[in-house]
């Protein structure tokens, strides 16, 4: 179903709507038991249940989901999820607070929940031409020596042209850790890397891949093929969605936030976004207010 907001108003206007998309979306071919996956099933109506005729187990679409036990209404739930994966700058708990009608906690905790589903699991490597940058977030940049930011987070990112991003929080850049980033996310395929000329990159392991840069620093901002100007188009949009909609992120989950741009900059042509969103609410482990706001370990 391609989504706008007149077609999530029109179709999705009550809880038992919604139910039956997310049931039609867990069990395109009919409901089966999670548990020993019989397709012998009694409905339990008045519970909006389900009871397996073969081992007794009863189940809902929301059971194990991050659905699970959330007193919001599925038409918020639904609501939420259009609404941030259509913004392109994010959607703040502030901002889904107001448009929704609830408090500020169930707004973002709300948030966070969808967040969750839109990480990437075992994502497919970068291939073709990647570009590579780094970026800070917050703080204020003391002192000097490379990869040093004072009390700033950084973000690491790479591109492929024309394709998906990857995104990772970094406490320190430097040869290390971005060589560690680049094998894990770029294929040995890849036929070109292209950086600017940081002195961080001295060092790093590019593999059999041809590595060329461009030095900012001379004002050389492109050179025939060899540029990072995709990147840095990420970092610029990603800068004016918290300037604009979160206006600030703690370290913590900044995380959460990065897979979030990069889920909706990867879908970007995904003209069932909406659809695949629910999805993966579907098949996510439910994430605990407790868990969520319980203090990092360093």
């Amino acid at each position: 179903m391609d989504m706008d907001l007149l077609t999530l108003a029109r179709a999705f206007n009550s809880d038992n709507k919604c139910r039956e998309y997310l049931e039609e979306l867990a069990w395109p071919h009919g409901v089966r038991c999670p548990r020993c996956m019989s397709d012998k099933i009694s409905h339990i109506e008045k519970r909006n249940q389900y009871d397996c005729d073969s081992c007794r187990y009863q189940f809902s679409v929301t059971a194990g989901t991050i659905f699970h036990d959330s007193h919001l209404p599925l038409w918020k739930w639904f609501a939420a999820v259009y609404l941030m994966c259509e913004s392109k700058k994010g959607m703040s708990a502030n901002q889904l607070k107001r448009t929704l009608r609830v408090a500020y906690k169930t707004a973002w905790f709300l948030c966070h929940r969808i967040r969750a589903a839109m990480k990437e699991i075992n994502a497919e490597p970068l291939k073709g031409t990647v570009e590579y940058d780094d970026t800070w977030h917050g703080g204020k940049r003391r002192g000097m020596g490379k990869g040093y930011v004072g009390n700033k987070t950084t973000i690491m990112g790479a591109i492929e042209r024309g394709g998906p991003i990857r995104l990772k929080v970094e406490k320190r850049v430097n040869a290390k850790t971005v060589s560690h980033f680049l094998q894990k996310n770029v294929s040995q395929e890849t036929e070109h890397i292209y950086t600017d000329a940081a002195p961080t990159f001295e060092g790093v392991d590019f593999g059999k891949t041809e590595h060329d840069s461009v030095d900012h620093s001379a004002q050389e901002w492109v050179r025939g093929d060899v540029h990072t100007n995709s990147i840095e188009g990420v970092w610029s949009l990603f800068k004016r969605s918290v300037i604009g909609s979160y206006h600030q992120l703690s370290e913590k989950h900044l995380q959460s936030y990065l897979d979030e741009h990069a889920f909706r900059f990867n879908n970007r042509k995904n003209q069932f976004l909406f659809r695949d969103t629910l999805k993966r609410l579907l098949s996510t482990e439910p994430l605990s207010f407790e868990e969520l706001t319980k203090e990092s370990v360093a």
